[in-house]
């Protein structure tokens, strides 16, 4: 074999191994640029949604009371009962107390033959329809993030990871906190703002007043 053979062989050879290395310096890098890529395309993301770990599913309690004092004499309905409205539910001395609206029945006085007074409830109901996640976020973690009509998805602890859909309707425009109280301390207390959202009770019917629930708000 000829030196002219040999020193092409050898070059050939160089040239390989050069374009390994540069290869292998690429896809480093490449993998460096991924990296990075989605590190910040995560903190981008994380930064906007805000989380609310303490939230439950509630509707506003509608109280039926009579409005005389008198016996508890009769009660025609039980938990769990979903009425129309205007239905008897109680007879107190010789008031009949009815419902409102049409609800679910989420707690009855039971003692029959009490003394009731004028305004005492002895049936609390819910609307359904009025099922909202309410949720407590504090001041400094996220308050000043969130608006009104941001889309929200959650979760309820009954259901484990299934992800609901809802959205922003109302937050509370003064603290859980009233009170005010002035301190020497160098700590200034936390104040809590309630979070409602709303959602579609009628694709959700499996949804039910008092569950647990974590809310996760999505910001602009």
């Amino acid at each position: 074999m000829s030196t002219d053979t040999l020193l092409q062989k050898e070059q050939g050879i160089n040239i390989t191994q050069d374009l390994r290395k540069r290869l292998v310096r690429f896809g480093g890098l490449a993998v460096v640029i991924l990296v990075l890529g989605g590190i910040t395309t995560y903190i981008m993301y994380t930064k906007r949604q805000v989380d609310i770990d303490t939230a439950i599913i509630s509707a506003p309690l509608i109280k039926l009371a009579p409005t005389i004092s008198g016996r508890l004499n009769t009660l025609y309905v039980h938990e769990g009962d979903r009425l129309p409205a205007n239905v008897p539910v109680a007879l107190v001395g010789t008031d009949v107390v009815k419902t409102k609206i049409a609800g679910l029945i989420v707690h009855t006085n039971k003692v029959i033959g009490a003394q009731v007074n004028a305004g005492a409830p002895i049936v609390t109901m819910i609307n359904p329809r009025a099922l909202r996640v309410v949720g407590k976020i504090d001041e400094n973690k996220g308050l000043s993030q969130i608006a009104v009509g941001d889309p929200v998805t959650f979760t309820v602890d009954t259901f484990g990871s299934k992800k609901y859909h809802g959205i922003i309707d109302e937050i509370s425009p003064t603290s859980v906190r009233t009170d005010v109280v002035f301190s020497i301390s160098d700590q200034r207390p936390t104040n809590q703002f309630y979070v409602y959202v709303r959602f579609d009770t009628v694709a959700y019917p499996e949804l039910k007043n008092g569950m647990s629930a974590r809310i996760r708000v999505h910001t602009p």
